[in-house]
């Protein structure tokens, strides 16, 4: 009776003192495709930005996504997006636009989500791509970025 006592205790008392803990440690969502597509169309405000290489770019890409890539652009151009809008990022894998969702999360973003497995996961579960040449920040290769097509992102 003592045991089940104390195990009634810790599962009862026990998530309830880490629930405090919980906010900070998650920096952003990693979301399934479909929850990522949903999420994303019933969110205002919300960006979608493939951070993979020109190159990786121009092969299948989600439609409407802006290519900024994460090699070192994203945080370049960090300091020119507004806190409030919603940041949708996939790479090929994950792994990049994960990378990429914890540095934003250091400069003060808040609303980011992450593709879970990125392309290949979406095109795994049948979800639509487009290939060909796709909208790029402008001066994305180069140290400068400026998001002219969307004017409305800038903070200011």
């Amino acid at each position: 009776m003592k045991f089940f006592t104390g195990f009634l205790f810790l599962l009862i008392v026990l998530p309830r003192s880490l629930n405090g803990q919980i906010p900070d440690s998650i920096k952003y969502q990693s979301l399934e495709p479909h929850d990522f597509q949903l999420q994303y169309l019933m969110t205002d405000s919300s960006i979608l930005i493939d951070v993979r290489e020109p190159f990786e770019f121009k092969g299948n890409r989600i439609s409407n996504a802006l290519n900024i890539p994460s090699s070192g652009n994203l945080e370049r151009v960090a300091d020119t997006l507004k806190r409030e809008y919603s940041y949708f990022l996939y790479c090929t894998g994950g792994y990049r636009s994960s990378r990429v969702a914890a540095t934003l999360y250091s400069k003060g973003f808040r609303k980011l989500f992450n593709l879970e497995g990125g392309i290949v996961g979406w095109k795994k579960k049948g979800m639509p791509v487009v290939k060909g040449k796709g909208r790029r920040a402008k001066g994305a290769g180069s140290g400068t970025v400026k998001i002219s097509e969307h004017s409305s992102l800038l903070s200011g």
